[in-house]
């Protein structure tokens, strides 16, 4: 990373494997790691706008302070009397941490599959500073705007079934 702002992208699809575990994809493996002082802590929420889950590593907890100052000078700018500090810092700072093994995988806290109705599978796509976490389901419903991200998680689940039909 270099010092520089953490960026995630590309994407990455998972079955649910043995120990109700998921596989965090390699590459956004890598980038949680670094972003994370090296240890494997891939942070979790539920996204506050989509039908999904965001991950991050904990390097972006330190923009978070900056983040809600740009939102509330906005909303201040608008006019939006609605925008309140407390609320936003819940959002943000309420998110799960959770460990992975040196091949990514990690168990879903429970609360949040559930939230997002997630099944036996996981879909990742990369959204810059952080990514989103969908299951297919969820995805595929979605419309307009996410046509290459419901591509991409088609011919992931359509690689995931062949290779696991190869395996039996």
């Amino acid at each position: 990373m270099a010092g520089g702002p953490v960026k995630y992208w590309g994407h990455g699809f998972s079955l649910r494997g043995e120990k109700n575990r998921f596989v965090l994809p390699a590459d956004f493996r890598t980038t949680v790691r670094n972003s994370s002082d090296g240890q494997r802590t891939l942070c979790l929420d539920l996204h506050a706008e989509l039908p999904c889950l965001v991950g991050f590593g904990l390097s972006r907890v330190d923009e978070f302070e900056a983040q809600i100052e740009r939102e509330f000078d906005m909303a201040k700018a608008l006019g939006d009397k609605t925008f309140n500090r407390t609320t936003r810092e819940g959002q943000l700072y309420g998110f799960t941490p959770t460990s992975f093994d040196e091949s990514g995988r990690f168990v879903l806290p429970e609360h949040l599959g559930n939230s997002r109705e997630v099944g036996d599978a996981l879909y990742f796509h990369g959204g810059g500073s952080s990514f989103t976490i969908w299951s297919p389901d969820r995805l595929l419903a979605i419309g307009e705007g996410w046509e290459s991200a419901q591509a991409s998680c088609r011919a992931l689940m359509a690689e995931a079934a062949a290779g696991k039909g190869r395996r039996k």
